[in-house]
C-alpha cells in the first residue's frame, strides 16, 4: 500500500508539473473547446431588399457610405507619405479617395479602442453622455489574457484588477449602446433612406442592442473573427506567440457571419476572405438600391488581428520580412482594394456625384502586433491616448460639393460624423439631445474658415485626456500627467508638466469640469492592462520604459 501511495504521489507531482508547464496551452484549449460548441451552417446567399426599378423624379438627397477600418495605423496607408514596410506597399485606392476629396490632417478617434469610437461615430456624443465608455470583451477574455500575459513574462508590470468594479456587471451580450440613444441610421431612416450595416458592430449582441434595433433595416454581421478558416488552402496565417490577445483570438474565434441576427444563433460561413466578402455584399447593396437614397455602414474587421491574408495578396506584396509584416501588408492591400471597388461601382452605376463617401479607422494601430512602425511618426498605440492611439485617417469625398485636394488642419474627431452626415442628408439633429460633434461640411466646402471649437475630450475611466487648442494633457490611472504642445511637438517627446504649471492648471480644470458633468459608465472596467508606450509587445520591457495601465 505504501508503494502505491508513493507512486500516486509521484504521479500527481508529475501531472501537476506538466499542467503548470503547459498551463497556457491548457487554458487556451478550454477556450477553443467552448467556442466550438456552437454550430455554423454553410454559406448562404444574402438577398438584399431592392429599391424601385426607376429612380424617382425630383431632387434626391445624397447616398451616404461610411467605410471604417479596424486598428488601421496612421502609417499603414501611403496617403501621408508612408506606408507598410517602409512604403513598399502602397494604398493607391485610399490615396485616390483622399486626393478626390477633403483630408482632415488632424483627425482623432473617439477612443483608443474600438467600441466607444463606434458609439461616438453613430451618436455624435461623448461616452460621458451615453455611458458607453469601455469596449465589451467576451466572457473569460480579460482573465485569460491577463493570465497568459503574466505567463509569457516579457518583463512588463502585471495588469491590475479594478478593485472598485461592480460585481454585478452586465453580461457581454448586454454591454451595448443604450437603445434610447439616437443613431445616424435612425435619423436617416426617418428621411426615407434605406439603411444597411455590414461587418463589425461591437455595440451589443442582445435584442435591443443589435444593428436592426438601432436604425438599420438590414445587418450582415461579423459573428466571430476569423477571416478564413485557419486551414483554408487560400489563407496565409501569422500567429503572434508573444501576444496574449492574439492567442485568445485564435482559440476563441471562428469563421462566421449572421444576417439580421446579432446573437450566436443561426451563424453561417461567410462567402470568402472576410474583407472581400463584406465588399462583395456592399456592392450588392449599392446596386440593389441605386434608385433610392441609401446609407451603407461598411465596418471592416481588417487589419485587426488575427493576422490572416489571402495567398494571392501575400504573394503580391513581395518578400517582406518578418513574416507577420508581410501578412499584415497583404491585409492592408485587401482593405485598400475594398475602398477602390466601392468607388468604382459608384462610377459604374452613375452614383458617384450624388454619394458622400467617408473613410476612417476606429483607433490607431496596435502595439501588440509587434510592428513598430504602424503609427509612425506618432508615439504610442491603440490602448494608449498618445497620438499613435488616437490619430486616424478621415477623408470625405463628395464630387461637386467638396473640391478635390482640400486639406483641413483643424482638429476633428469621430463625434463629428453624425452631425456631418445629417447635414449632408438634410436631416434635423434629434430634438432634446446634446450633440457634442460639429458639422464639418462648411469648412470642407470653404463656406467658413474654422469650426469654432477649441477643445476635445477623451475618457476611459480614470484615464482622461483633453486637447485644448494645441495643448494636450493626459492624466493616467497611475496618477501620471503628460502635457504636450502639439504645435511644436506633434510626436509628444517633451513632457512640459514641470515647465508649464499655469497651462497644466488650465487643462486640469477643463478635465475636472468635463468629469463633473459626466454620467456614470454603464458598466465598470474590470482590469487596467499594461501597455508600453514606446515599444511594441514583441520587444522586452526594461526598467524605466514608459507604460500605461489601460482601463477596460
Amino acid at each position: 500500500m505504501k508503494k502505491v501511495l508513493i507512486v500516486l504521489a509521484i504521479s500527481l507531482v508529475v501531472l501537476g508539473s506538466l499542467a503548470w508547464l503547459y498551463r497556457v496551452e491548457l487554458i487556451l484549449a478550454m477556450a477553443k473547446n467552448r467556442a466550438n460548441q456552437t454550430p455554423i451552417a454553410e454559406n448562404r446567399e444574402i438577398v438584399w431588399p431592392r429599391g424601385p426599378e426607376v429612380a424617382l423624379d425630383g431632387d434626391r438627397p445624397p447616398n451616404i457610405i461610411y467605410i471604417l477600418a479596424d486598428d488601421l495605423g496612421y502609417n499603414d496607408i501611403s496617403t501621408f507619405g508612408g506606408g507598410v514596410a517602409d512604403g513598399q506597399v502602397k494604398t493607391p485606392s485610399i490615396d485616390q479617395m483622399a486626393a478626390d476629396g477633403v483630408v482632415f490632417a488632424q483627425s482623432y478617434a473617439g477612443n483608443a479602442t474600438c467600441a466607444p469610437s463606434r458609439a461616438m461615430i453613430l451618436t455624435g456624443r461623448y461616452p460621458t453622455r451615453t455611458g458607453f465608455e469601455f469596449t465589451p470583451t467576451p466572457e473569460g477574455m480579460q482573465p485569460i489574457v491577463g493570465f497568459v500575459m503574466d505567463a509569457l513574462d516579457n518583463g512588463l508590470p502585471s495588469s491590475r484588477l479594478n478593485v472598485n468594479a461592480d460585481e454585478h456587471t452586465l453580461p457581454y451580450e448586454e454591454q451595448g449602446l443604450p437603445t434610447e440613444e439616437v443613431t445616424i441610421a435612425e435619423l436617416l431612416k426617418e428621411e426615407g433612406y434605406y439603411t444597411a450595416h455590414i461587418g463589425k458592430w461591437h455595440l451589443g449582441r442582445s435584442p435591443g442592442f443589435a444593428p436592426n434595433d438601432q436604425g438599420f433595416d438590414d445587418s450582415l454581421l461579423m459573428a466571430s473573427g476569423l477571416y478564413l478558416p485557419e486551414d483554408d488552402p487560400g489563407v496565409v496565417n501569422a500567429k503572434l506567440d508573444f501576444d496574449p490577445i492574439d492567442l485568445f483570438l485564435w482559440s476563441g474565434m471562428r469563421y462566421a457571419a449572421s444576417f439580421n441576427n446579432a446573437t450566436s444563433d443561426d451563424m453561417f460561413e461567410p462567402g470568402g476572405y472576410l474583407t472581400d466578402y463584406w465588399t462583395d455584399e456592399a456592392i450588392k447593396v449599392i446596386k440593389a438600391n441605386k434608385n433610392r437614397p441609401f446609407f451603407l455602414y461598411l465596418a471592416h474587421w481588417g487589419p485587426h488581428t488575427p493576422i490572416q491574408a489571402t495567398r494571392e495578396d501575400y504573394e503580391a506584396v513581395g518578400d517582406i520580412k518578418p513574416h507577420r509584416l508581410r501578412v499584415y501588408a497583404a491585409m492592408i492591400r485587401a482593405v485598400d482594394r475594398s475602398v477602390g471597388r466601392i468607388n468604382e461601382v459608384l462610377e459604374e452605376e452613375g452614383l458617384a456625384d450624388n454619394t458622400v463617401v467617408m473613410f476612417s479607422s476606429d483607433n490607431g494601430g496596435a502595439g501588440y502586433i509587434g510592428l513598430p512602425e504602424v503609427n509612425a511618426p506618432f508615439r504610442g498605440w491603440k490602448l494608449t491616448n498618445f497620438e499613435g492611439g488616437l490619430r486616424v485617417p478621415n477623408f470625405v469625398k463628395w464630387p461637386g460639393k467638396i473640391a478635390p485636394g482640400v486639406q483641413i488642419n483643424e482638429p476633428v474627431a469621430h463625434i463629428d460624423v453624425l452631425p456631418t452626415i445629417a447635414a449632408a442628408a438634410g436631416a434635423e439633429l434629434p430634438e432634446g439631445v446634446e450633440i457634442d460633434g460639429v458639422n464639418l461640411l462648411p469648412v470642407a466646402m470653404g463656406e467658413q474658415e474654422t469650426l469654432g471649437r477649441d477643445t476635445l475630450f477623451w475618457q476611459s475611466g480614470p484615464y482622461r485626456v483633453v486637447r485644448h487648442q494645441n495643448w494636450k494633457l493626459q492624466l493616467t490611472p497611475a496618477g501620471d500627467a503628460y502635457l504636450f504642445n502639439l504645435a511644436v511637438d506633434p510626436t509628444e517627446q517633451n513632457n512640459l508638466v514641470e515647465d508649464e504649471p499655469e497651462r497644466l492648471s488650465e487643462l486640469q480644470a477643463l478635465l475636472a469640469a468635463h468629469k463633473a458633468a459626466a454620467r456614470p459608465p454603464l458598466y465598470s472596467h474590470r482590469t487596467e492592462m499594461t501597455v508600453m508606450v514606446d515599444k511594441s509587445l514583441a520587444e522586452q520591457y526594461e526598467e524605466g520604459d514608459d507604460f500605461i495601465h489601460w482601463p477596460n
